[in-house]
This record gives C-alpha cells, structure tokens and sequence, in this order.
C-alpha cells in the first residue's frame, strides 16, 4: 500500500515537470518572435534617417565629435573633482592671518602676517579704481558666464600679434577660482580645474560679490592683498582717497606685483600704470582727455624704509594670536585688530639698556648677545628684547633660546621644599658633602658652610642644598624629588621641557627668558600662574569683540599663599645682601636671583617687585664662554636699568606678603639678627633715609666680601655667592663639568 503511494507521488512530479518544460519552451518561442517583429519595425524607422553621400559623411564626423566631446567632458569632470573638495571648506575666508597691532594705549604699532583688509564695502571703492581693474583684467566682466571665449581669442590675436604675453586670457572670476582654490602653477590640469571653478563661482555668488572678493584677495605685492591695503601700504591714504593716476598704478599690479611694484622700481610701475590708462580708454571707461591729467602727474609710493618698531615683540605677539587662532578662538575671522599690553617707553628703555650695556661692557666681558623680558605679574608682557640688532638677526633670544639658567633656577626648588617639606626660611638645612652616585656637587669655595638657615643658602647660592632639599623632597628618592621639582616648575609656566638629571635642582636644565619671567610671576602675583600674554583684547575690523583676556583667560593657583610669603622673604635677600645687590632698586623693594652657569657660558638675573617682573640674560650664541661675567654683574645691572624706568611714576605696590616687611640688614645673616636688639632694628629701619641705610650697609657687605677666601680656578659664582653651576666627582675620579 505504501509502494503504491510512493509510484502514485513520483507520476504526478514527473507530469509538472513536463508541464513546466513545456510553457518554457513555448515562452521562448514567442518572446523570440515578438524580438523579430519588434527589431523589424526598428529597423524600419532607423531607415527614415539612413544618409548617404556627402551627408553620410557630415553625420558621422558630428556623431563622432559628439562622442569625443562627452569622452572628454567626462575627463574634465575627473580632473575638476579634486578641486571641488576646496569648495566644502569655509572658502569666503583666508587661512591668513592679517594682523595690525596696537599698544596699550591703543596706538599701532605695527602688523604681521598679510596685510589685508576686506572692511570697505564694493559701493565705497572709488569707480576709477573699478574700471582700471575691469579695463586691465575683464572688459566684458558683466557680460561673461565665467569663462570668456571671445575674450580668450582676443587676447590670443594681441598676443600673437605682440610675440609675446601681453594680455591675459583669464577671467576676473577665473583668477578669483585660483586666488581661492588653486596655486600659480601654470598646467593644463590647473586650467581645467580653473574654468569648472569660475562656472561654480558664477552660480554661487552675483556679479558684484565676485568683483569684490577679487578686490579684496588680489596679491598686491609687498605682503598686501587687495586694493584696501595696497592703497595703505603704498599711498599712505584710505582707497576712497586714491586718485585716477594712483588707481592705474594699483590696477598695473594685478599682472605681476613684484615687477611693477613702485617700491621695486617706480618706471616701470609708471610705465605699467600708462598702461593701464590707455586701456581705459580703449574700454571706453574713460576719455582721452580725462586720463591726460593722470599721465602728466604720475603716481608716487610713499617711502616705506625700515621702521622703528618693536620687531621682537611683535614676532612672538603673531605667534600667540596664531596659536589662538588655530585653537578657534576667533572663528573664521582672520583680520583682526589686538590691543597689546606693549608698554613703547618701556620697549625703548629695555632695548637702549641690553644695547647701552653690550656696547659699554660686552667687549671686557667678552659677550656679544643679552635678552630681556619685562612683564606684570598677570602675565602681560610689557617689553621684550629678543636680541641685540633684530637687522641683523631676527632669531628671538627671549623666546626661544634654551639655555642653562643656574642658580636662578633654584628658586623652583625652595618653593617644592616649602610645598612638600616642614619647612620655614629660619628653618636650618645643612651644607655638607652629598653624592648621588658618582656625582657630587661642590660649592663656590670648594668648602661646606655646615648649618644655616635657608634663607641664608638660597642668599649666598649654596650648591649642595637645592640638592639634598630634591631628596627630602622625594622621601629619600632623588629621581622622585626631582620629578616632583618639575611638577611644580611646570606648573609655574615653565613651558621648555625639563630633562630629568642629577643637576637639575642647580639649574643644569635649559629653559627660556620668557619661561623664567613667567616662573617668577608666580612670586610676585601672590601665587596664580601666570601665563604670558599679548593679546589684552582682540576685534575684527569693524570693532567686533573677538576675545578678551579678562573674561577669558583661565586663572589657576599654583602655590599657596604661605609658600609664597616664605619664597618672597627669602629672595628679598638676594638683592639686599646676596648675590644681586647691584640690581636693588633706589627706594623700591625688589626680589630676585641670580644665575651663572659652567664655564660663564650663561649669565641671568631675574627679578620682581609688586609692580612688575624681568628677567635678562646675556650670553653667546655659540655658547662659547664670556669672561668670566656672572648674573650679579651685567643682568643685574641691567635689570636694575629697566626697573627702574618702569617704576617711574608707577604706584607702588608691594610684595604678596612682605606688606610690613622693611629691608633686611644687607650683610648680615638672618641666623644673626635674632640676637640684634630690636631698638637697634628698629633705629636702623626708622631713624637712617634708605639711602644712607644702603651706604652704611654696603660697607658692611664690602668688608664680608674681603673676609672670603679667593675663588679657586675652574668653579664659578657671581662675586658674593659661593656655590655656582660647577661639579666635581669623586676625588678618585676627578672633576668634570656640566655640557649642555
């Protein structure tokens, strides 16, 4: 029974399967012949259209030119693709920045960058300055889609005529597709891309606005884009001002601005410019009666020698507003207006100081260069000196130099100590012999001082203690304390990477001036970071705030209060009775360190009051030695020279924490003046002017001085501080100095 379902299931599919076949087959069969009827009916009406003879011939040249064309046109559209990513990006605004400065009591001072300006509307720029653009570049600029072919074939015949370039075949929105998009590179592929531009253009913006963004990003030739800056930067007047003569010397630059530059040479400029006045008239845009006056009466360019600006400051104010600008501090602005903090009297000064002081003592010194930072404790900069004669070299020694700083970086150590360590400036450390392996620090005299307060070690510069303090810092690891050093040093805005070494905490590390001023503005503000800064408040052209840096910048405290007070106690005695007494200012407190490094390569001194913070450094620049000059010698004194003239007239401020501070005893030992009566004190800081009191205390450092023992050959210090940047290894091994 079941054999019999099984045969009866197996008939059944083998009948479907038939069935199936079959309608295949004779769907095949009328699809093909519905082909056949339907290809004989095509064929019968292509023969409608079947030419012969000449007209055979003329349809298949216009079928292949048509093939060809659209082959080509494909091709094209490859080639443009690339360039069409441009247009994705914000393309109505230039990467470039244009920048024009300002002091701090809003003067210019000086630009960087292009110099570009895009605030003058289209209907403000006078109609001759049009029509010497449109006479020169595109006559039929309002008539045109873009691309002129009739435009293109006169300048091919006026160019074959000539034998040479004379006329450009270009498009105003062609050059305004390159200037935006694309290089000067003169190849096929670029004018391909060119022209699909200048159609995009076209479609994209009005007449007017091409013609303006033209105006505005044509380069002009000395740093200038547009017609706005050109007319500044050679006339000295705003372009509503320019005459028709100085219009066609503007519109005789759009060809080749360094040719025909009036700077580079003013005949041919004029030549160029007669140029352009007789296309005009030739355009039909002017008589020639109206243009006479111009030929006659030339254009001339005001002299644009060298300035007196201050160069080295504005160098590193770019490079801040540029680093602010590629963080998106002001949008897609790129000409921008910065008021500066930029004190012009105090540049002067500091510039005449570094200058004055090389000229008079660099010979005997044997030092040829010196930089100088001169900023508030905020952080704004004031004045920079990046060097002797920017004329001559342009590299910002302020800046960017890295150089060993010495003892004037041991201040980022006592203040780590005070942060981490129990201890006060009374408090007692010890000078005594001290070796992390095999090296082994030595102070100036080649001798230990034993016990002594701290205020008395950071005064008279002692080696040894900066470095057993990284130790204690570091709970008995050195490389934690050191890196414990750099954390705070860090913080402090020293920006220059630290390398990690034994000598670091005697100043072995390079850093810069400005991270040095910046560092010391941690003292003198009472213990916030202070990052340097040019930018007081930024605007566009028109007056629109960008950004302020009081009610942008961040603001971070980085050492406390006590920290600082202990710190400003301690280096108040540098200047009064250390290392830096030819930097104490006439009747003003002052806080400071100074810092030579091995074999005299490096000579600092960086200093502060309530009011202000500098820092100088002299120095060579192939690092060869000077004379044996240390940081209270030349920095000193010049750092007491532009101090001085920027207190004038200042109101006083006083020191974070040294508010009822008078000056200490000059030579005498904080360890000492315990035991003084303090009617005595007080008879000294009362009774006696500051001056008198400086005299009598200046004897008093004299005769300390002559009681120390001379210094031994080959270690090095500033005349009343033991304990410079020398080191000396085991006596087994010998003595071996820091190299860079």
């Amino acid at each position: 029974m079941r054999f019999d379902r099984t045969t009866s299931l197996w008939t059944r599919l083998k009948r479907w399967a038939l069935g199936v076949d079959a309608w295949l087959s004779a769907s095949a069969f009328d699809s093909s012949e519905d082909f056949k009827a339907i290809w004989r009916r095509y064929t019968a009406f292509t023969d409608l259209f079947r030419a012969r003879g000449a007209a055979r011939v003329v349809l298949d040249l216009a079928s292949e030119g048509v093939t060809l064309g659209l082959a080509g046109a494909v091709v094209m559209l490859a080639l443009a693709i690339p360039a069409f990513y441009e247009t994705q990006e914000n393309w109505r605004t230039t990467d470039e920045l244009a920048v024009t400065f300002l002091d701090r009591y809003g003067q210019e001072v000086g630009r960087r960058g292009i110099r570009h300006d895009d605030s003058v509307a289209l209907d403000e720029i006078p109609e001759v300055v049009i029509k010497a653009a449109l006479a020169t570049e595109d006559r039929r600029f309002f008539s045109h889609w873009g691309i002129d072919p009739i435009g293109t074939a006169r300048a091919l015949v006026t160019n074959s005529r000539e034998g040479a370039v004379v006329q450009g075949g270009s498009t105003i929105t062609q050059q305004l597709a390159k200037n935006l998009f694309l290089t000067n590179e003169r190849t096929l592929d670029r004018k391909i891309k060119e022209a699909f531009l200048a159609l995009w253009l076209e479609f994209q913006l009005s007449k007017n606005e091409i013609l303006k963004l033209y105006l505005d990003r044509a380069y002009m030739g000395g740093g200038n884009f547009g017609v706005v800056a050109a007319a500044d930067f050679y006339f000295g007047k705003p372009i509503q001002e320019v005459t028709l003569a100085e219009a066609a010397m503007l519109a005789g630059l759009f060809k080749a601005p360094s040719r025909f530059s009036p700077h580079v040479n003013l005949p041919a400029a004029r030549a160029r410019a007669n140029d352009v006045l007789t296309a005009m008239v030739n355009a039909g845009f002017m008589s020639a009666g109206q243009v006479e006056i111009a030929r006659r009466n030339p254009a001339s360019a005001i002299d644009r020698g060298r300035e007196t600006t201050p160069d080295y400051y504005l160098d590193w104010a770019f490079e801040q507003v540029r680093d602010m600008a590629r963080d998106g501090a002001f949008g897609d602005e790129r000409v921008l207006l910065v008021k500066t903090p930029l004190d012009q009297a105090m540049q002067r000064r500091a510039e005449l100081a570094v200058e004055d002081t090389l000229r008079q003592h660099g010979e005997r010194y044997r030092v040829k260069q010196a930089a100088a930072v001169l900023m508030e404790p905020d952080g704004a900069v004031r004045a920079i000196v990046g060097g002797r004669d920017y004329g001559q070299s342009q590299f910002n020694r302020a800046a960017h130099a890295r150089r060993q700083p010495g003892s004037s970086f041991k201040p980022f150590v006592y203040a780590t100590a005070l942060s981490y360590l129990p201890y006060r400036p009374d408090s007692r450390v010890v000078d005594r012999p001290i070796c992390l392996g095999n090296w082994c620090p030595n102070n100036y005299n080649r001798s230990f001082a034993g016990a002594m307060p701290m205020i008395t070690a950071l005064a008279r510069s002692i080696n040894t203690i900066p470095v057993r303090l990284s130790v204690e810092i570091g709970e008995g690891n050195a490389k934690r304390g050191r890196a414990r050093i750099i954390e705070t040093t860090r913080a402090m805005g020293v920006e220059t990477p630290l390398a990690d070494t034994s000598s670091l905490p005697i100043g072995a590390s390079e850093m810069t001036v400005l991270d040095m001023a910046a560092g010391y503005a941690v003292f003198a503000n009472g213990g916030e970071r202070a990052r340097p800064y040019a930018a007081v408040e930024v605007t566009t052209a028109d007056g629109a705030l960008l950004y302020s840096h009081d009610r942008d910048a961040p603001r971070e405290r980085v050492l406390s209060t006590r920290v600082v007070s202990d710190m400003n106690t301690m280096l108040v005695a540098v200047p009064e009775r250390g290392t830096g007494r030819r930097a104490a200012l006439d009747g003003i407190r002052s806080a400071g360190k100074t810092g030579t490094t091995n074999a005299y390569r490096d000579a600092w001194y960086a200093g502060y009051t309530g009011n202000f913070v500098t820092a100088v450094w002299f120095g060579n620049d192939d690092f060869t030695s000077t004379n044996r000059m240390t940081g209270g010698s030349l920095p000193a004194m010049t750092f007491k020279e532009i101090m001085s003239f920027a207190h004038r007239d200042a109101e006083l401020r006083a020191i974070p924490g040294l508010e009822e501070d008078g000056p200490a005893i000059a030579g005498t030992d904080p360890a000492t003046t315990a035991s003084v009566d303090p009617a005595v004190l007080a008879l000294s800081r009362n009774t006696l002017s500051r001056r008198s009191f400086e005299v009598i205390s200046g004897i008093g450092s004299l005769f300390e001085e002559a009681r120390r023992p001379a210094a031994p050959p080959g270690f090095h210090e500033s005349r009343a501080a033991p304990g410079r940047l020398a080191e000396q290894r085991r006596p087994e091994a010998g003595f071996t100095a820091v190299t860079r």
